[in-house]
């Protein structure tokens, strides 16, 4: 398994989205991930139900998989995602997340996800409370923040993101919990020390990394702030 948590030199992980790469070259764009300083590539996947948009499934999880060279983190944005746990794992998925607002049964499905050798997420939207992950905690390895609506890129980040990691944070220190925080959603060169000073783990930036001039300059600056 690769290595989950933080290495040795660095105080958090970079996941570029590869929801906003150029889907004509996304070999080139995954070449340039692997050979940046990023630690993850992040893996978008909507259903047009879950959220009002559709990006891309599983064949694209398997073509991008056989090009990377860094583990591929999976944020599943649909019902039942209960059911395809196993096709993701077969398509090459290190990380898999699930919405909290998705899952009947949270609690059995992250074990799912860990059965199939998996580490296992939960994702919050912005409106949902921290707290109701307090029986859960000590079960996942990861909580992904939603910091802007899910289901669109390039949208502005929601400014009470950083009281919320504040008090995921305590909740996770309280529990004693090993859970990495995610934050997703209008992170930028501009805001991402400010993440990681409020506790975040883990930056997932898309916009911000392959709109800019030089990709790989600005993923040097995500991972140094």
């Amino acid at each position: 398994m690769f290595n989950f948590g933080q290495n040795n030199f660095m105080s958090h992980l970079i996941a570029p989205s590869m929801l906003s790469a150029d889907f004509a070259n996304l070999q080139h764009d995954i070449e340039i991930i692997n050979k940046s300083e990023a630690d993850w590539f992040h893996l978008d996947v909507m259903d047009g139900v879950f959220v009002p948009n559709i990006s891309f499934g599983l064949p694209v999880i398997s073509a991008i998989n056989r090009y990377a060279t860094k583990p591929l983190d999976v944020h599943l944005m649909i019902v039942h995602p209960e059911r395809y746990i196993a096709d993701f794992k077969m398509a090459g998925t290190d990380i898999l997340t699930v919405h909290y607002e998705a899952v009947t049964h949270l609690h059995r499905t992250i074990h799912a996800i860990k059965e199939e050798g998996m580490k296992a997420g939960v994702v919050l939207n912005p409106h949902t409370n921290v707290m109701l992950l307090k029986d859960i905690i000590r079960d996942v390895d990861m909580v992904l923040l939603m910091s802007v609506n899910p289901g669109f890129g390039g949208q502005q980040f929601i400014e009470n993101t950083y009281s919320k990691i504040g008090e995921l944070k305590n909740m996770i220190h309280a529990s004693s919990s090993s859970a990495l925080i995610e934050v997703d959603g209008g992170v930028t060169t501009e805001n991402a020390s400010k993440l990681v000073k409020a506790g975040a783990d883990v930056l997932v930036a898309g916009s911000s990394i392959f709109k800019s001039d030089d990709i790989l300059k600005t993923i040097h600056t995500l991972k140094t702030a």
